[in-house]
């Protein structure tokens, strides 16, 4: 009888399941669900349409994106399936049912095992030769006291065929076995309670290969490991996989064999009259130390890993979030330098839009330390530029640069500041294709050193150009699946932008392209668009910009200012859409729109209520008025520089108990990492985070937190730096 496959992705049912697993009303999911399907974008939706979703934030609205796309593609996984054992003839009622109610991918997957296209095994060997009818018999009598229909010798001989390569009986029974071991290592109970057995009792355990002793000392915390699957944290499990990976270490499962295999005895082999029961006992050890263990290690490794991903992918994001939204030193004349020893500092001078105006080399540092050639060039730059900030790049030569230029500032009584900045990924910024279209002429130092000074200007305008794996937020994120982390990238880097709002005028191309609705093409034409007809003096110019049709227009335009435009609403949050709602509480206050906008006092005499109409409700009546009152305000915190102590250059320079200032760079699960400005950041462990307990460091701690440290203590040829908050 032929099956029907007769399936179709239900969205309806997928809808109510995905509000019921995330414990959100119903009204939400559909209506979020609906506006994704109809390809508007999350910051728009979380945005400029509270009303529809009833006040979804974007956090509710990437979960159920998320469970959407979850269902759709187990939906489209059971479709493959079912054609793929219906083409085998072997789709039955019983088994579509089985499919069609599966709600876990790993136990579709389970399910669909037998069927799937095998590699050759003994087992396929063995049905090659004819043996599976055998098997078949063998098995029957495992469970069941059945008789068997001749003696075990006449049955086994029957099997016996030279020309199938099956010289004698012995041959015939250990293929048959093959097939059963086979047979029972794909059964989806056993293998679902195995995996839950792993992960319920099982370690996890890495051991250091043989002959890879002296390669293993980074990872001696693990030479000799054993940890419990279910409380493994995952900044371990990857540093033993790292460890695997570069060939150091053998990372595997550690389970109770002797319990297990008891336990898949009394399961598969009942019978202990059979004549055949001590080669099925035996087959149940093979079965398990053969196919079922290796199976299981991978599949549980597997999910620990997946689940590991997901929680450095987690951190990974959180500190990118809060390097992104550091706060900006804001459109101030900025040099920018680079230091280094025997090819001396370089140095940019930018003006308060970035724009690139001069460069040289300057050589204060050793083996010319020429501080007083050094010293004329920069204060001849910073006088006829009016420099108001300097942008040291925190890597090699660092301090000695920082150092001088304090003196210079203190010598010369100038109202610089000089602010230490990260050089995490300048240098691969510098080399990319983006900086040689932007600078062609300049060599890739000089091409650092402008970056430097304009991610103090502006963080996010300029990380956005780097590879966010580069930037030192994270520790593993290069062994992490990379489709997730750059996933996860582009979310936060969507979100930051789009809360920020982007100077439709000044922005790069690729901070355009993460603008909702824009994306990297169109970014690439609005760029073009501005070369060619000059700046933007009004939004509506966007819908002239080749290929950005009306759709596009209406998800980017919120998120998008133009300053000194011919309407002052550009220049704020308030989406065109909207700018009619505005006339009508300029009408009301007896005003015109551009009176509105900027005066918090006019602003705070309006009620929500009173305009509330078909299309638009209290929430974002709510949020015009609040912009209105504080037109493209930046969410971002106020700029603040840190002040690193001038007698600690090195590790050598510090001592146990010494309180220094510094900045967090990076924050995991076990801790947080800080500059103290050494060239090696420290490392202020979970417990000496807080006087109180801290279950995570991401709750008293954040990328970019200016805070005060006790040195624990510091070992120079690990260099490892311990220091802590609780003095």
């Amino acid at each position: 009888m032929t099956v029907s496959i007769d399936f179709a992705f239900d969205l309806d049912l997928a809808v109510r399941q995905i509000a019921q697993d995330l414990n959100i009303p119903l009204k939400q999911v559909q209506a979020a669900v609906e506006l994704l399907n109809a390809g508007n974008t999350i910051p728009f939706i979380a945005r400029y349409r509270k009303e529809a979703t009833f006040g979804l934030d974007e956090i509710g609205l990437r979960a159920i994106e998320d469970a959407l796309e979850r269902a759709t593609a187990l939906a489209a996984r059971k479709l493959t399936v079912l054609k793929t054992i219906a083409e085998q003839g072997l789709l039955t009622v019983e088994l579509r049912k089985q499919i069609v109610d599966c709600e876990e991918l790993a136990r579709l997957e389970a399910i669909y095992l037998p069927f799937k296209p095998k590699r050759r095994t003994r087992a396929t060997i063995a049905r090659e030769r004819g043996l599976q009818p055998l098997a078949d018999l063998v098995l029957s009598v495992a469970k069941s006291s059945a008789a068997l229909p001749a003696s075990k010798r006449e049955l086994l001989e029957r099997f016996v065929d030279q020309e199938k390569e099956v010289p004698d009986a012995q041959s015939a029974l250990q293929g048959a076995l093959d097939i059963i071991a086979e047979q029972w290592s794909e059964r989806p109970p056993a293998r679902i309670w195995l995996a839950t057995q792993a992960r319920s009792h099982g370690a996890i355990v890495s051991q250091v290969k043989r002959g890879k002793k002296e390669e293993a000392s980074k990872f001696e915390l693990y030479a000799d490991h054993q940890e419990a699957a279910n409380r493994i944290p995952s900044h371990r499990l990857l540093a033993m996989l790292r460890g695997e990976s570069e060939g150091v270490l053998r990372v595997g499962l550690q389970l109770d064999d002797d319990q297990v295999v008891s336990q898949l005895k009394q399961e598969l082999v009942t019978n202990r009259q059979s004549e055949f029961y001590q080669e099925l006992s035996a087959t149940v050890e093979d079965c398990y130390q053969r196919l079922l263990l290796p199976a299981t290690e991978s599949s549980v490794l597997q999910a620990l890993k997946a689940e590991a991903d997901e929680e450095a992918i987690a951190v990974f994001g959180k500190n990118l979030r809060e390097l992104l939204m550091a706060a900006p030193a804001g459109p101030r004349v900025t040099i920018g330098l680079d230091p280094g020893f025997r090819t001396g500092c370089k140095v940019a001078v930018v003006d308060g839009t970035g724009k690139f105006l001069t460069n040289t080399t300057i050589f204060p540092t050793p083996p010319k330390s020429d501080l007083e050639g050094a010293g004329k060039t920069l204060l001849a730059l910073i006088q006829k530029y009016n420099v108001e900030l300097i942008a040291i790049g925190n890597g090699t030569a660092s301090r000695e640069t920082d150092a001088f230029v304090g003196n210079l500032i203190k010598s010369h009584q100038l109202s610089v500041a000089k602010v230490m900045v990260s050089e995490s990924g300048a240098s691969i910024y510098s080399a990319s294709e983006l900086a040689a279209k932007e600078f062609p002429n300049l060599d890739i130092t000089v091409r650092g050193a402008i970056s430097i000074a304009r991610r103090l200007q502006d963080p996010l305008a300029e990380l956005v150009k780097t590879d966010p794996k580069s930037i030192g937020v994270g520790q593993y994120q290069h062994d992490v699946n990379q489709a997730l982390l750059r996933k996860c990238v582009d979310r936060v880097v969507e979100s930051c932008v789009n809360n920020v709002g982007v100077d439709l005028n000044m922005a790069s191309g690729p901070l355009l392209a993460y603008v909702a609705g824009i994306g990297p093409k169109l970014a690439e034409n609005i760029v073009e668009y501005r070369n060619n007809h000059g700046k933007f003096t009004n939004r509506k110019q966007l819908t002239k910009v080749p290929k950005l049709g009306p759709k596009a227009f209406v998800q980017a335009a919120g998120f998008l200012r133009i300053r000194d435009g011919s309407e002052p609403l550009d220049n704020s949050a308030v989406h065109p859409e909207s700018y009619a709602v505005v006339g009508r509480m300029a009408k009301k206050l007896q005003s015109d729109s551009n009176a509105l906008v900027g005066n918090s006092t006019l602003s705070q005499k309006l009620r929500p209520e009173e305009f509330v109409d078909e299309q638009f409700g209290i929430p974002t009546i709510s949020d015009i008025i609040a912009e209105l009152g504080k037109p493209g305000r930046d969410p971002r915190s106020e700029f603040r520089v840190v002040h690193f102590d001038e007698s600690v250059n090195t590790l050598e320079d510090l001592k146990p108990g010494a309180v220094l200032e510094g900045v967090i760079t990076n924050v995991t699960h076990f801790g947080a990492f800080i500059d103290i400005g050494v060239h090696q950041d420290a490392l202020i462990h979970i417990s000496q985070l807080s006087n109180t307990f801290v279950k995570d460091p991401s709750e008293v701690v954040a990328v970019g937190d200016v805070v005060k440290v006790k040195v624990l203590e510091v070992d120079i040829p690990r260099k490892r730096i311990s220091v802590t908050r609780k003095f």
